[in-house]
């Protein structure tokens, strides 16, 4: 044991007191640590700091905006909302560990998650951003079952697109979906943040603007763990504006119902003024699939399906007219008086021309052929002799006036503008001089002409106005003007024709219907309807027999119909692809036909119908 005073109890001490001399300087330091910090907080930057603790109590929630409504011209629903569950993340609090199990838990890939965040870099961290619309009822359960464990997601009520069943009027409507990456890079969709839904195809895409709303946030007061406790403010959401288009729905059923089993399109159209009454493309696609997210195995069925239901025939399917492109080579020839109406040829089958045979459709021939009755019975071989003797640039000026060969300009995108082949054309496109053995094929619809249903029926609507073409459109002028009061409705395309001649060819037409002609089928008892059938080739004979595909090669059938025979209301156009011949296609233009002649009857009878206005009550012994 050691005794006072020794070595050992003064080495003791000395070591005592240096922990205490260390303690007394930690402590010293961390004072000086604590009064640095506390001046930089309250002193130095208390503006900064003040903002950050702001952030971490205050959160902004985005209230989605309702997309407007898309109505028939009776004010009839085509698309709807209903409620659903869209779901938040925040930026200033999420963990990054966490993003995988939220990616499976949202049946989301990771990767997508990733480049939302990445793209989100330049938006305010309190601004949540939506990862997902329109959850499911497992995905919403996962969501709220795991609020504590992933503070930083948040559920927000939303709407999502309802479209009709069965795909009805998918080509027209369009559908919704969430705007991509390369999309945001694109002038249209530069105001769109991540995550924002938008109008994809159809009018949903054309009328995005209108439909889309402005959306709204809630500012609130959130706690440590992110629960809320308290609103601060709220901007209110505008919902999109509502669009009534030209659409009748009966119409336009009639002839969804018409093309039911069909690959092909149908427009109708108010030749008057330009305002399409139908338009379907089938087979459709159902855009519901679309409107919260499609499924990967849903989008690469519907790519990878060779009838292609994306695609919106009427609109961009670029196919040989057939015989429905004979009554412009007709009008052609007497505008430009190479034939006059009774130009007359015999057909016996078929006639050579520059050393090549041609056939008619009827193998034992018409006989002796003027232009009604070439139109009428649709004879090859006088259309042959008229186009030759036309020649190609008249007929494709004349074609080109009637607007065959260029876009139509109707409000959807992506619309196709076919070929109106001429010397120019084909010098320009393959440096090539233009034989006047072509002109024979092009008389009939064949060689290189190709049109959509839409060109088709602008054009004959236009011919039969005696000349008038008005913009095929979608939305009503006084429509267009409530939702954008600076609209200036285009002005009819005028391209003067000989009503005379004009008189001719819709006689011709009419034969075509009305004295057994190619069309008796879309004959309507009591109704002057005009008609032309068109059966165009996918390909030659020949060639569908080396093949063996002979039943996937048959001809295109169209047909056209219009009523009354005098300044027609109406033009329908039909394509039944594979139909094989025309007068197959007479019956889809029928029906619709019938179905807008009967709601106008209808609507006859209703207006008779409606009682008198009632007198006025007399007062006894009122002095007047």
């Amino acid at each position: 044991m050691a005794t006072p005073g020794s070595p050992l109890d003064r080495e003791k001490s000395k070591l005592a007191q240096a922990r205490i001399a260390v303690l007394q300087y930690l402590c010293l330091g961390v004072f000086l640590y604590l009064v640095s910090g506390f001046w930089q907080l309250q002193v130095q930057s208390p503006d900064l700091y003040m903002e950050q603790a702001e952030r971490n109590r205050v959160k902004w929630l985005p209230l989605l905006a309702p997309r407007g409504k898309i109505l028939d011209r009776d004010g009839r629903l085509l698309a709807d909302n209903h409620s659903t569950f869209s779901v938040i993340l925040s930026r200033t609090n999420y963990d990054p560990s966490h993003l995988r199990v939220i990616a499976d838990g949202l049946n989301l890939p990771y990767e997508e998650i990733e480049s939302r965040l990445r793209r989100s870099r330049n938006m305010p961290e309190y601004e949540a951003l939506v990862i997902k619309n329109g959850l499911t009822q497992a995905e919403v359960a996962f969501v709220e079952a795991h609020h504590s464990e992933f503070p930083e997601l948040e559920l927000i009520r939303s709407q999502r697109r309802l479209y009709p069943a069965d795909g009805f009027a998918s080509h027209l409507i369009g559908y919704v979906g969430e705007v991509s990456e390369a999309e945001l890079n694109q002038p249209e969709f530069a105001m769109y943040e991540p995550g924002a839904v938008v109008g994809k195809a159809g009018i949903e895409r054309q009328y995005n603007d209108i439909l889309s709303g402005v959306d709204g946030r809630r500012q609130v007061v959130v706690d440590s763990r992110g629960k809320e406790r308290g609103v601060i403010g709220i901007k209110d959401a505008k919902p999109g504006r509502s669009i009534r288009l030209t659409i009748d729905l009966d119409l336009q059923t009639a002839a969804e119902l018409a093309m039911e089993g069909k690959n092909g399109a149908v427009v109708a159209l108010d030749p008057r003024n330009g305002e399409v009454l139908a338009l379907v493309s089938t087979p459709n696609y159902d855009p519901n699939k679309f409107a919260g997210r499609i499924r990967a195995a849903d989008w690469k069925e519907l790519i990878s399906n060779p009838d292609h239901p994306l695609l919106n025939r009427a609109i961009q399917a670029q196919l040989a007219p057939g015989s429905t492109f004979k009554p412009f080579v007709a009008l052609a020839g007497l505008e430009s008086e190479a034939i006059d109406e009774n130009f007359t040829v015999h057909c016996g089958g078929g006639a050579t021309f520059y050393g090549r045979y041609f056939k008619c459709h009827v193998k034992s021939g018409h006989g002796a052929v003027s232009l009604h009755r070439g139109i009428a019975q649709s004879c090859d071989v006088y259309f042959y002799n008229v186009g030759n003797r036309t020649g190609i640039d008249k007929i494709a000026e004349y074609a080109e006036a009637a607007g065959l060969g260029r876009r139509t300009g109707i409000d959807l995108p992506h619309e196709e503008e076919g070929t109106m082949p001429s010397t120019k054309w084909k010098l320009r496109n393959f440096r090539q001089k233009w034989y006047a053995g072509e002109t024979i094929s092009v008389a009939i619809g064949q060689g290189a002409v190709t049109v959509t249903p839409i060109q088709l029926a602008v054009a004959y609507g236009g011919v039969l106005q005696g000349g008038v073409w008005n913009k095929p459109h979608l939305v009503p002028y006084d429509e267009m003007l409530e939702l954008r009061p600076a609209f200036h409705a285009e002005a009819p395309r005028v391209y003067p024709i000989s009503l005379v001649n004009e008189g001719k060819i819709a006689s011709g037409l009419w034969a075509v219907v009305n004295e057994g002609g190619t069309g008796v089928r879309a004959r309507i008892p009591g109704y002057d309807v005009l008609g032309k059938t068109g059966s165009a080739q996918v390909a030659s004979a020949e060639l569908a027999k080396a093949r063996k595909t002979e039943k996937e090669l048959k001809d295109n059938a169209w047909f056209m119909g219009a009523v009354p025979r005098d300044n027609p209301e109406i033009v329908v156009v039909a394509l039944f692809e594979r139909g094989e011949h025309g007068m197959l296609a007479a019956p889809i233009v029928r029906d619709v036909l019938k179905a807008y002649l009967d709601k106008k009857i209808r609507r006859q009878w209703t207006e008779r119908q409606e009682p008198p206005a009632a007198p006025q009550p007399v007062v006894v012994g009122a002095v007047r």
